[in-house]
């Protein structure tokens, strides 16, 4: 398990609006859906491509390179190519302040 750490405050990131931190190694894209903050592992699981700044449909972004699409709010794949979900990591909110950690491997 990870310590939680610091990535920005929430007025840093407006509504519909992503961003990209790096938590130990691991390229992470915060998005604000309606005021709500949710963390996913930065990456396709098809092919490798990055999600930031890739258009978000709803509560979906969509791979640039062959449109599979994932749920920020669950990692989960949605569409084909990409079938394994993406990571998603835990939010926390302290003084407006953003913080997440890996808890991948708790």
């Amino acid at each position: 398990m990870s310590d939680w750490q610091k990535v920005c405050s929430v007025t840093d990131i407006q509504l519909g609006k992503w961003y990209q931190t790096d938590l130990d190694g691991t390229i992470v894209v915060i998005y604000n859906l309606d005021g709500q903050f949710f963390a996913i592992e930065d990456m396709c699981t098809h092919d490798g491509a990055i999600l930031s700044g890739c258009p978000l449909e709803g509560d979906e972004v969509v791979c640039p390179r062959h449109g599979a699409r994932f749920s920020v709010k669950t990692g989960e794949a949605l569409s084909a190519p990409a079938w394994e979900a993406t990571a998603t990591f835990p939010i926390k909110i302290e003084n407006d302040n953003i913080l997440i950690r890996d808890g991948r491997w708790d």
